[in-house]
């Protein structure tokens, strides 16, 4: 296998962006790069943040019209239908899909050449686009996501939750065929660094919007009777309003703003602690999530204080790479980042087994070949 295409539909993801998802996408394709793959993106949208070392990558844009509800959707379909016909033409050994809503890309593809397909699932997005947004032909997006599965030589999901949403919604015969592929990290792009002297730093990376709790770290850090400071990498729709919430709580906040992902090692550097302060949600369904923000601090060496919710307690064992804490609990959560912030040694100790843990069970490589393990390749 030499010729791979990777395909992603989704609008919401640009292929070079910033946010997690862009970030899977990238770290995927330098595994397949890795394994001497010649890669091909087929995307809806390029974005701007391209990483030095993939600037030779081929890219194949379908840019969406402007349009909304119905259009939208239809608008969707036709792009994989184009970059699906591209894909042919151009030929491929073997194509690795994004799920998107309303895409069947992947099942065009693989017929067409006979060559296999990996159906990477990251989220139950019908679910989340009838409850978040609008979804308007819910058997359009169950028919592709059927037939993408059954086209699929393997269906990778990042959660048990979401691998038993697809079950669900696939045919019986190509249900043997779906994986639990979490979240992975980059241990070469990201590497330990000395910690600044002075106050500990306790860090957050990721996307400012509800469900990565935010306002509950810097409620904790109101709420804090230690000696650390907090540094908040990134921005996004609650920007303002944590923003706000800090001044309001005269707590004193290094909001850096967006960061490209090659400038993330830079940003964790120095830093003590890592935080990922997870809420509380209603259901536990709906922690379906793979915490790309836990194995990227785990691989820069820092002990993490996270919510106990979803695949986290998995991840994370209490006492040895990081502390566990009751989502929504700003008391929990201060307290336990008073307790390391005050350890400087036990500080040390959870930094060396987090890299440890990084770097023996979570490379891209490793989740990358547990995807394609048992695929003629």
């Amino acid at each position: 296998m030499n010729r791979l295409a990777y395909v992603c539909i989704d609008p919401g993801v640009p292929v070079f962006g910033t946010k997690g998802a862009s970030v899977h996408i990238q770290e995927i394709v330098r595994s397949w790069r890795a394994l001497g793959a010649e890669v091909t993106i087929y995307c809806t949208r390029v974005g701007s943040t391209v990483p030095r070392d993939m600037a030779d990558v081929r890219v194949v844009e379908h840019r969406l019209p402007k349009s909304s509800g119905p259009d939208r959707e239809r608008a969707q379909a036709k792009a994989a239908e184009n970059l699906a016909a591209q894909a042919i033409e151009d030929g491929a050994d073997a194509v690795y899909e994004r799920y998107s809503l309303f895409s069947d890309a992947l099942e065009r593809i693989t017929t067409a050449l006979a060559v296999p397909g990996f159906l990477e699932v990251n989220a139950p997005l019908i679910d989340e686009q009838r409850t978040h947004r609008e979804l308007h032909d819910e058997q359009a997006a169950l028919s592709c996501l059927r037939r993408q599965g059954a086209a699929a030589a393997r269906i990778a999901c990042v959660s048990a939750p979401v691998a038993g949403w697809v079950r669900m919604r696939i045919d019986a015969g190509a249900q043997d065929r779906v994986v639990i592929a979490p979240n992975g990290v980059n241990c070469v792009r990201i590497q330990p660094a000395v910690e600044d002297q002075g106050r500990p730093v306790v860090v957050f990376v990721g996307t400012l919007k509800p469900w990565h709790g935010v306002q509950t770290l810097i409620e904790a850090k109101a709420a804090s009777s230690g000696d650390w400071a907090l540094r908040i990498v990134g921005d996004g729709p609650q920007g303002s309003e944590l923003r706000e919430l800090a001044a309001s709580l005269d707590v004193d906040v290094d909001f850096t703003g967006a960061v490209s992902p090659e400038d993330i090692p830079a940003a964790l550097g120095g830093c003590a602690i890592a935080a990922a302060p997870y809420p509380a949600t209603g259901q536990a369904s709906d922690q379906y999530f793979s915490p790309l923000k836990i194995y990227e601090y785990l691989a820069a060496g820092l002990p993490v204080v996270a919510s106990r919710v979803g695949q986290v307690p998995e991840i994370i064992e209490d006492g040895i790479t990081g502390l566990l804490v009751d989502p929504s609990r700003p008391d929990e959560l201060a307290a336990a980042i008073d307790e390391l912030a005050a350890a400087p040694q036990g500080r040390a100790a959870m930094s060396d087994a987090a890299r440890k843990l990084a770097v023996d069970r979570y490379s891209w490589d490793e989740v990358l070949a547990g995807i394609t393990e048992g695929v003629a390749l």
